[in-house]
């Protein structure tokens, strides 16, 4: 194969590689961990824009589901939040609360039925509804081609990625039917928007994911159901995306027209506006945080 050929495939498949950031939960084939931010969230405003509001995350121990349930709880959010990593999810919940926030960790797996429901359930029995979720947990692995791909793990990722958010959505309608209304914002990537080569799993899962916030929003007229598609986004998860695609930063950044990687903050805020009463008739869409139109 040409260099240049080979360059084309790195690049565009790392591209595709990029999306896989968003996600929260570390694979488990994943050698480089996660941690959770060292920063200390800004003071907590119980006055702000979510004030009262219950928010319910799923893997929010790190990268975009930390960033958001940070954000949350400065505007006055009580957050529940879950992950599979315990000692992430307690520094978590103690820096939101230490900055005058609520926020409770529950460790559940998204993968099983019985975990989501009862972390749903909880959330509603210690703060009496739910408002606003954003199934945010996902995993990755690295890439393969179809046909050299282990069925391990594409069903891990299907599994994780696309049942995980129908799990949430499915336990988390109710409550808000009950309640009146509600909103949803489900993790997809642009990954599940374009095809990648190498991805077809990840790609798979994240489509599927777009599929089903669609069909939410045609089915529960009464919610808000939205998805977001990430590109790349300075995540722990970056680091291993550059290592299994062999390619630099400044490689990954090229075919984005913003040239730079996004921040997990300006994900969380495209969640917290699609949460909020300004986008009060978006529902059913999918809005790419990638810097320049490629989702």
């Amino acid at each position: 194969m040409s260099n240049p050929s080979r360059r084309r495939i790195l690049t565009t498949g790392a591209l595709g590689a990029a999306g896989m950031v968003a996600t929260a939960i570390a694979s488990p084939s994943q050698t480089i961990a996660q941690t959770s931010s060292t920063s200390e969230p800004a003071i907590a405003n119980p006055n702000g824009k979510f004030q009262n509001k219950v928010v319910l995350i799923t893997g929010a121990t790190s990268g975009i589901g930390e960033a958001t349930a940070r954000a949350f709880a400065q505007e006055g959010a009580k957050v529940f939040f879950c992950g599979r990593r315990e000692n992430l999810g307690q520094t978590v919940e103690r820096a939101i609360k230490n900055a005058g926030g609520e926020a409770t960790y529950m460790q559940a797996d998204v993968r099983q039925a019985e975990q989501v429901k009862a972390f749903v359930d909880a959330c509603v029995a210690q703060y009496g509804r739910l408002d606003i979720a954003f199934n945010n947990a996902g995993i990755d692995y690295p890439p393969h081609a179809i046909a050299d791909t282990p069925i391990a793990e594409f069903d891990d990722l299907m599994n994780t990625n696309a049942r995980g958010v129908f799990l949430g959505m499915k336990y988390e309608i109710p409550y808000m039917l009950a309640a009146g209304g509600g909103a949803i914002i489900n993790m997809a990537s642009i990954g599940g928007y374009r095809a990648f080569p190498n991805i077809v799993g990840y790609g798979a899962s994240k489509a599927a994911v777009i599929h089903m916030t669609k069909a939410a929003a045609q089915e529960y007229g009464a919610l808000r159901v939205n998805a977001i598609l990430p590109g790349a986004i300075s995540t722990a998860m970056l680091d291993r995306v550059k290592r299994d695609w062999q390619v630099t930063e400044e490689q990954l950044i090229q075919p984005y027209p913003s040239k730079r990687v996004g921040q997990p903050e300006e994900v969380a805020a495209m969640v917290l506006w699609l949460a909020s009463e300004d986008a009060s008739y978006v529902s059913g869409g999918q809005f790419s945080v990638d810097g320049g139109g490629l989702g």
